[in-house]
């Protein structure tokens, strides 16, 4: 998909108008075209923005939430933070930006758990643990980039998982279960070392969407 100001001026002007009708017709064309129609565009400009269609509707809205992460922890101070709390308040941004449209999240990601979608599951999910490394600071390029990044993959999945069903006030139970999954990763000494014990006790960020789907299945039934 071909990024330039215009045309992620346009497809944001589609998604900002489209986002209300999600939570009624999920992740589709028809709310694509419906916030065409509400931006005073005609439906052929949702073929021009998104020539992938919802895939493409759907990685461009994750990648412009990294984006305006990545733009509040530039910032904010994080010289002074510790490195398990600049992670903490990466991910807690990240989650309060998104909680306008919080239905909208929990209905991508049933998209994106769908077959065929793993690709695009995979990626995104990278590219906002590589934002939050990035923006606290992390210059490896050895084994520890690859490490830190699937370690607060596991992270991150877990915390999203248990946010989108949490409705304790200010989403308190949500950033004390990011604490503690934060605190598993620092008791562990040597990361390189001691990685795959952390990681069978950790939700795998490969396999998180075919869990939510199929909890999402099982609610259903």
């Amino acid at each position: 998909m071909i990024r330039t100001p215009e045309m992620d001026a346009l497809r944001d002007r589609i998604l900002d108008a489209a986002l209300p009708h999600v939570t009624f017709d999920g992740w589709s064309r028809k709310t694509l075209v419906e916030g065409a129609r509400a931006a005073g565009l005609e439906p052929e400009d949702v073929d021009i923005a998104f020539p992938r269609g919802i895939r493409g509707a759907v990685d461009h809205w994750l990648r412009r939430a990294d984006d305006a992460m990545a733009s509040a922890l530039e910032a904010a101070d994080l010289d002074s933070m510790r490195i398990r709390d600049r992670i903490a308040f990466a991910v807690r941004t990240r989650l309060e930006q998104a909680e306008p449209h919080k239905e909208a999240v929990r209905l991508a990601l049933g998209y994106l758990a769908l077959p065929g979608n793993a690709r695009i599951a995979a990626s995104s999910l990278y590219r906002t643990v590589d934002a939050i490394w990035w923006a606290c600071g992390d210059r490896s390029t050895d084994f520890n980039f690859y490490s830190k990044r699937g370690l607060l993959a596991a992270v991150y999945s877990s915390t999203l998982l248990y946010w989108l069903d949490d409705s304790s006030d200010g989403h308190a139970d949500s950033w004390a279960f990011l604490d503690r999954r934060i605190a598993d990763v620092m008791r562990i000494p040597k990361i390189k070392g001691r990685f795959q014990e952390l990681r069978g006790r950790l939700p795998s960020p490969l396999r998180f969407m075919r869990a939510y789907r199929s909890a999402r299945g099982a609610a259903a039934g």
